[in-house]
């Protein structure tokens, strides 16, 4: 599998991933599916929700309260992107989020609360600046594999 999107798609996922630094940025990609690829149509940045409230929301997760190290899509946010997809005749695709002065690797927690058919773009942002770009899918034993991003024009 591999995910594509435009080079301005890729730059709207960086700009987000370094104007919140150094909180975790997070964000829903739109687009469409086949059997062997997810081309990106939309890219939305979405607001961090992560709180201590949201914090307890995750039973098994380690008690982490700070948007630096864990982030959370809002329902309603979720909601608007299922809806929008919808209409436009798309799907969810996948997710991104970064990980601010840490590897463009997937935690555990992370893995954690993935789901299987989307992809997971990770930004690595170190001081402030965007670098490692990867991205991720779920195997059916829940553990990532690397997923080959793809740019076009």
């Amino acid at each position: 599998m591999a995910i594509k999107l435009l080079p301005e798609h890729l730059q709207t996922i960086i700009n987000h991933a370094e104007s919140t630094y150094p909180e975790e940025c997070c964000g829903i990609m739109l687009g469409k599916m086949d059997s062997t690829d997810k081309t990106v149509v939309e890219v939305w940045q979405t607001e961090n929700a992560w709180s201590a409230e949201t914090a307890d929301d995750y039973v098994d997760a380690e008690v982490v309260t700070s948007k630096r190290r864990r982030f959370a899509i809002a329902p309603l946010d979720m909601l608007k992107a299922q809806k929008a997809a919808r209409q436009s005749q798309l799907n969810i695709v996948g997710f991104f989020h970064s990980h601010p002065d840490y590897p463009a690797i997937p935690s555990e927690f992370d893995r954690t609360y993935a789901w299987q058919e989307y992809s997971y773009i990770i930004v690595s942002v170190v001081q402030g600046k965007a670098g490692d770009i990867r991205s991720w899918c779920l195997d059916d034993t829940h553990q990532f594999q690397a997923e080959e991003i793809i740019t076009f024009h």
